[in-house]
């Protein structure tokens, strides 16, 4: 993707369900689970690269014992620097009692993060400042071992107001307002709920204090806690917890907007955002990863015993489409075919802006995870020369000559690595014009492979705000000097901000929007704004339900083909001499290539929860007022 986005926390969690004595035996180490941790995380990296975070419970841990551990960095390698931080600490405890080294049991009493029960987060932060208070897990402490709750996710809520004040309404004080403290402290108002109910049952039925610890852990039911603290949650997510005493969950959004697959066998029970990560990790087949269902919840008692349980009613699946385009690893075998796909239903539209001239255009793609894309893309290439092989061959009736035959026949896709990515630029300065002459060295090309003759055709992933396009692509490309610049983006026309983990919080920044606008002043038709900021502020008050994205009139007037047409003319300064075409995918073509993931709110503005197009108005509001805070 030329214009960076932060997104995707990463989720894992690896519950084992063996004594860690069996784990030493076989696999030669009592650590087997937090080795396990660490490829996931890093297998994950590709979601989160400003932290991560690592939190690991003991089972049967005897009061006094720590049984609780948790570490997080918000330092340049934030996976390495954690797990060297959990390295040092068990080495140093080991180190001084070398005795110990194959004593299991004291090794877990005495060495920190040596747990049954591990959870890891990678994370993009998508709001607010990124000090290491933002980095999940979260900790919710207590005394009793039932009530200390840890949390990470992979979401955003678009209610967080709604869900502030239903804490303050039943009592409690949130000490920030942010979604991530209202989701923990909403679940652990109603577990503290069910401890005390719990508690109390037992001491009528005649069960000492004491006695009552191990039966509280026994009888909670995790299913029914999540349900009461997720009814009113508006938002994707894939929300991991562990409570004190060993039961673990991973809940999933009733829309399936964010992803969760799981693993199990007699060893180990896993979860994590993706499913190559835990095929390569645990050596695994693809069919033995099973995604979790929409609105479910994958259960894992103290005793090991696994459930999944429907906790929301579902809704229309809409699984987020960009983790199929940009995020998720390419390794998933139904990914990769995707994105193959995209490339290739993208063609049509190539070979018209090309007029056909495939012997006198070079193809190639922006790294790095267009690159799959961009096979797909040859591929039809190949078939669309193979065609028109055979109809040059059948139209010679044998009358071409051998020489003929083989010119023809040896015709290929002229492709080349085109850009390269020298470094990741780090804008340390602020100031504009420094900023933009450093934002137009990011890419470097390739000389001597383009002909002034030559169309240059080069695939995106996606194409959001333009910016890295603009001041450094492009440009870059026309030095090569060719005929015509066609950039080819595999996902639709990016309209409308997310509000669900992608960082897109407005509108101005997305140049749709900006080409919609531009239309608008072209056609004398400007005060449509007008009109959609009014019907917008009319709705502030309504509740979510009856909120309707107004912001879809500002595109309606426009085809698809007009606003690509604009986008590319904004995209192309004055001192670019090659023609330039920004081809866009499809939202039909994007439907056909990912079946499953169908979530596609960002393209057209069909939010799958109601709280979206509450945001989607707040950011317009935002945007004509020139208001620079995010929407939700």
């Amino acid at each position: 993707m030329s214009d960076m986005l932060k997104h995707e926390c990463g989720i894992a969690l690896i519950r084992l369900k063996k004594p860690l004595e069996f784990y030493k035996e076989k696999y030669g180490t009592a650590f087997y689970g937090v080795n396990k941790m660490y490829l996931m995380m890093e297998k994950q990296h590709n979601r989160g690269q400003d932290g991560a975070g690592f939190a690991s419970i003991k089972l049967d841990m005897q009061p006094g014992e720590r049984y609780i551990s948790r570490v997080r960095s918000i330092a340049q390698q934030p996976i390495q620097d954690i797990f060297a931080q959990i390295n040092d600490r068990i080495n140093s405890v080991l180190k001084d009692n070398t005795e110990f080294q194959d004593d299991v049991a004291w090794q877990k009493k005495n060495a920190p993060y040596l747990g049954e029960v591990l959870l890891g987060h990678v994370r993009y932060g998508t709001f607010g400042k990124n000090s290491v208070e933002s980095v999940h897990p979260f900790l919710r402490q207590n005394n009793w071992m039932h009530r200390n709750l840890i949390v990470a996710g992979n979401f955003n809520m678009t209610n967080v107001n709604e869900l502030f004040e239903n804490l303050v309404q039943i009592g409690q004080h949130p000490k920030e307002k942010a979604d991530t403290i209202t989701v923990m402290e909403k679940i652990g108002h109603f577990l503290d709920d069910a401890v005390s109910k719990i508690y109390k049952d037992l001491k009528k039925e005649g069960y000492s204090k004491s006695e009552c610890s191990p039966l509280i852990a026994e009888r909670l039911n995790i299913a029914k806690i999540l349900k009461k603290a997720a009814k009113n949650w508006d938002g994707g997510y894939a929300m991991a917890g562990l409570l004190g005493h060993g039961d673990s969950f991973v809940l999933r959004d009733p829309a399936g907007i964010r992803p969760a697959y799981f693993y199990e066998d007699e060893e180990v029970v896993v979860v994590a955002s993706e499913r190559p990560v835990i095929q390569t990790v645990f050596n695994v087949p693809f069919e033995s990863v099973h995604e979790l269902d929409p609105g479910h919840a994958i259960i894992i008692k103290k005793s090991g015993e696994t459930k999944i349980k429907r906790i929301l009613p579902a809704l229309e699946r809409k699984a987020c489409s960009f983790e199929r385009i940009y995020f998720s690893r390419g390794s998933d075998a139904e990914i990769y075919q995707e994105r193959k796909e995209l490339g290739r239903l993208l063609m049509p539209k190539v070979l018209e802006a090309i007029n056909n001239d495939t012997k006198n255009s070079v193809f190639s793609f922006i790294p790095n995870t267009a690159e799959t894309s961009f096979f797909g893309m040859i591929d039809t290439v190949e078939e669309h020369l193979n065609a028109q092989k055979t109809k040059q061959i059948l139209a010679g009736n044998g009358t071409l000559s051998a020489k003929q035959v083989t010119d023809i026949l040896s015709e290929r896709p002229r492709i080349e690595k085109i850009a390269i990515k020298d470094v990741k630029l780090r804008t340390f300065i602020t100031e504009d014009s420094s900023r933009d002459d450093l934002v137009a060295h990011v890419y470097d090309v390739t000389y001597g492979v383009i002909k002034p003759s030559d169309n240059l055709v080069i695939i995106d992933d996606s194409i959001v705000r333009g910016t890295t396009l603009k001041k450094s692509i492009i440009k870059m490309m026309d030095r090569l000097n060719p005929k015509q610049i066609v950039v080819v983006s595999s996902a639709p026309q990016i309209r409308y901000p997310d509000c669900y983990g992608i960082d897109m919080a407005n509108l101005e920044s997305l140049i749709a929007f900006r080409a919609a606008l531009e239309l608008l002043k072209d056609r004398g038709e400007y005060h449509l704004v007008d009109e959609v900021y009014q019907k917008c502020l009319a709705q502030v008050n309504e509740e979510d339900k009856n909120v309707v994205n107004y912001v879809k009139a500002i595109y309606a007037k426009f085809t698809d083909e007009e606003i690509s047409d604009k986008i590319s003319e904004l995209l192309s300064e004055d001192s670019v001499n090659a023609k330039v075409k920004i081809i866009f995918q499809s939202v039909e073509n994007l439907h056909q290539a990912c079946p499953k993931n169908l979530g596609d709110w960002y393209f057209t503005g069909n939010y799958p929860t109601d709280g979206g197009n509450r945001v989607v108005n707040k950011a317009f509001i935002n945007f004509y007022e020139g208001n620079k805070e995010r929407a939700y």
